[in-house]
Formats: C-alpha cells, structure tokens, sequence
C-alpha cells in the first residue's frame, strides 16, 4: 500500500531497518530488532504496538504539523490521511509471529524492568499504544491520533521536554529529572515570581526574560527544571545553550520559532570574564537587533552574578577615555532581563527546616537536636548554610 503522508526518515535508522524488514517478510528479524529497540526507546507490553505507535507520533508531516499548530484539516487532507492510518490501522490489528512460542509471548507482553527517567512521556505513550490498539475502526483510530497531535504537538518537541545544541542541531535530552516546585523548600517568594512569569508566558501575555542571580546551592538551576515539570503539559519546552554557543543563537531562534510551543532558552551559571565577548552576541539576540524576538521564546538564565560580566577595581583608573560608558557596557546585559530573582543563603532557622523537612522526604528520621548538631556541624565544614548543603549532608546519613 502506498504511503502519501506518513513517510519514514532517515533520523532513526533502526527504526527504518526494523520496518525494511517487516516488508520483507523477515519476521524474525523483526522480532530481534524489537526486542533491542524496546530498551533504547521504553517500549513496553506488545512491542509490536510500542513500535508502530513511535512511527506515528514522531512522524512530522503537513497533517501532524498543523493539528500542532490547532490549524483546521480539510476534508481533502483528511481523507488521504485516513488512507495512510488505515495500513497502520491494519498493522495494528496483526501481530508479528514467528515459530518460537516463548519469543512471541515475550513481543506481546514484555515487562520493561529498565528505570524509566521520563515517567510522564512514557505515561503518555503506553496510554496511546492502548488506545490504538482498542480503536475498532479507522474513524476511531484516525480520531484518538488527532486529539493527541493537538494537545502533545508531534515529533521531538512533542514527546520530549528539554533539548541542547549539540552538533550543529537541537536534540532531545533524555535523561532529566523529576524535579518538583514542591520540592524546593523555601524560596516561596521566589518561586511565586518565576512561576507567575512563566504562566504569563504560556497565557500568550507579556512576561520578561528571567535572570536567577544569588549564593550558589540556593535553589536557581532546580527552580527552573522544576518549571519544566509543571508546565510541560501546558506547551512548555526548554533548550539548553552554553555561552559558547550564543554565535548560533539566531540559527536556534529560527527552529524554535515555527513550532507551536512555547520556548525557555536556559542558560545556566551564566557569566562572563573581561577577554570573553560571547555576551555581545547575547545582548543582539534579547534586544537591540533589527529582528524581534519570536513571542514564543524567553530567556531564562542562572548566575552567581548580579552583573554578569566581570569587572574590577582596575578599570577605574585604566587608561579607558570615557570609563562611564566602558561601565554602561558591562551593565548593559543584566539590564536586558525584565526579571532578576535574589537567591540568597538561608539563616540558621531556614537551613534547620530544610534539613527538618529532607528528612521526613527521605526517611532519615532521628532525635531531632542530634539530627540539628549534626547537620550544622556538616554546614560549618562543607561551605555554609544552602538547600544544597543541606541536601547532602542528609544524603550522608545512614
């Protein structure tokens, strides 16, 4: 059967090869190529299901793309579109069967024992696969893929939350935390600021590009991943670039500014020494360049510094004409964040009910005044009082 819409690239070859072989007729081929992909790609239960349920929804296409966009699909497109999902609607209903009867128990209901890193994605994927596989007609089937593309988007972005620039490309990271807001104890003030940015953002609303600045281990890099938890959900998406790479910054804007997310390019422990002048590139990019920054990208960074680019005591009595503006200059790049967070170490009081609260979270429950003695003690030789301090000082306990 002839495909019109849905085709298959060339970016996961494997998955080519395992299809390539179904053609064929190569059946055993095709169970081996399940049973190795079912680790690198979470599959679960009927790998068979698993598999044909990764084509579809990576599969980027002028139907997938625009129900993305929650663009109307005409009844033309629709139709061709219905042939397409009637071959995948029939490879739903068969099943790969080969001679050995313990191989093709396995294919249909495999226990994926792996430690799954993005529960929510796989979640979301194994309920599809169900649902697929229950549909009991085309309509059904073509109708479940729809509400999906609308309300996940398709393709990497759909079914991942952070990415990196890596190689001249943004790619998925697949390996990120759980982070919860929740889990950040303290911070109430900041967090209220951030999360009420970020929900300005996602309401289509104006919101600023964010600068976390303050003691470090206070919470900033875990404040903005915990974002990403709570509001992926909600089309937020966020793409990791190091100071090296603000060069491709405008090359990065311009992917992320046709899909139909909402975009926080995190910079994180962001700063710069008097030689590097990567900031430039970072100053054009947020404002003062002839192109306007897309609606659908903010940029949220973390430093140590309140002014990002260092300067010292020298510069005041170097041989700079007009020192006033070689000032203006270094200030100029924190300025272009509407939003500046204060992450400060906590008091004595504060780290006590950090440390009190961590070990209710990881049951290293213990006389409390020895529990405290210990855990300042821990403060006193490993830097001071911080959330992150406090965290691995509870860690350490038996």
């Amino acid at each position: 059967m002839e495909l019109y819409i849905y085709q298959l690239d060339n970016n996961h070859l494997d998955i080519k090869e395992c299809y390539q072989s179904y053609l064929d007729g190569d059946f055993s081929k095709v169970a081996m190529s399940l049973i190795e992909m079912a680790d690198k790609y979470d599959f679960s239960q009927n790998l068979w299901h698993s598999y044909l349920t990764y084509l579809l929804v990576h599969n980027e296409n002028c139907f997938t793309l625009a129900l993305e966009r929650k663009e109307d699909i005409s009844l033309s497109l629709e139709l061709v579109v219905k042939n397409d999902l009637a071959y995948f609607y029939q490879l739903f209903q068969s099943n790969i069967e080969i001679e050995n009867k313990e191989m093709n128990t396995l294919l249909k209901d495999f226990k994926n024992t792996k430690h799954i890193v993005n529960k929510e994605i796989f979640s979301i994927l194994l309920d599809l696969q169900n649902d697929l596989s229950q549909a009991n007609n085309i309509h059904d089937f073509y109708n479940i893929l729809k509400n999906h593309y609308i309300h996940y988007g398709v393709g990497k972005y759909g079914l991942n939350k952070a990415f990196r620039y890596y190689e001249n490309s943004i790619r998925p990271i697949i390996h990120i935390g759980n982070e919860s807001l929740d889990d950040l104890i303290g911070c109430v003030r900041q967090k209220q600021a951030l999360c009420k940015n970020t929900e300005a953002f996602l309401l289509g609303k104006e919101a600023n590009n964010v600068l976390l600045y303050g003691d470090n281990g206070t919470g900033k890099s875990s404040s903005i991943k915990a974002l990403l938890n709570r509001y992926y959900k909600d089309g937020l998406r966020m793409v990791e670039v190091y100071k090296h790479q603000f060069i491709q910054l405008p090359s990065i804007i311009q992917e992320l500014q046709s899909r139909d997310y909402k975009f926080i390019i995190f910079m994180d422990d962001l700063s710069f020494e008097e030689f590097e002048v990567e900031y430039k590139y970072l100053k054009a990019v947020i404002e003062g360049g002839l192109e306007k920054k897309p609606e659908n990208i903010l940029i949220y960074a973390t430093s140590n510094r309140r002014h990002l680019i260092k300067q010292t005591w020298g510069e005041r009595s170097d041989d700079e004409i007009n020192v006033n503006d070689a000032k203006q200059e270094k200030l100029s790049l924190s300025a272009r964040f509407g939003e500046s967070i204060l992450f400060a170490h906590p008091d004595r009081k504060e780290y006590l009910e950090i440390i009190d609260a961590l070990a209710v979270r990881y049951k290293r429950m213990e006389d409390k005044e020895k529990l405290h003695a210990s855990a300042l003690t821990w403060a006193i030789r490993h830097g001071g009082y911080s959330g992150r301090i406090a965290k691995q000082f509870i860690l350490s306990l038996d």
